[in-house]
């Protein structure tokens, strides 16, 4: 297989991830409240907000699911790109990748 084929083989799974990623209301309601994590989210102890992300447990609470459940969601997102995972102490806390949404608009735009 040449290496035309096999990038347009990547892009359509990232497609597909994408797609996938965001085929859930309780995905892009993450994703519109990470957009601006201080008007939604309550003031952290560990970690800013904005600069290191909204504690999976406060994205948990707001969606009204079990951690478990959110965690999946979360990963979903993680594994499209649209969102990245920072540990602090024993906590993983998510902030929107604005490169990588841009990116993936321009892909589902059709402007490869």
């Amino acid at each position: 297989m040449g290496g035309a084929a096999v990038a347009v083989i990547a892009r359509q799974r990232l497609d597909v991830g994408i797609v996938r990623a965001l085929a859930s209301e309780k995905r892009l309601l993450i994703l519109d409240w990470l957009r601006d994590p201080t008007a939604h989210f309550p003031k952290q102890k560990d970690g800013d907000l904005v600069r290191d992300g909204v504690c999976s447990v406060f994205i948990a609470d707001k969606l009204k699911v079990t951690q478990p459940t959110a965690g999946e969601h979360l990963h979903i997102l993680s594994r499209a790109g649209l969102i990245r995972g920072k540990k602090i102490k024993q906590w993983v806390f998510y902030r929107r990748d604005e490169k990588r949404i841009a990116e993936a608009k321009r892909r589902l735009r059709g402007d490869w």
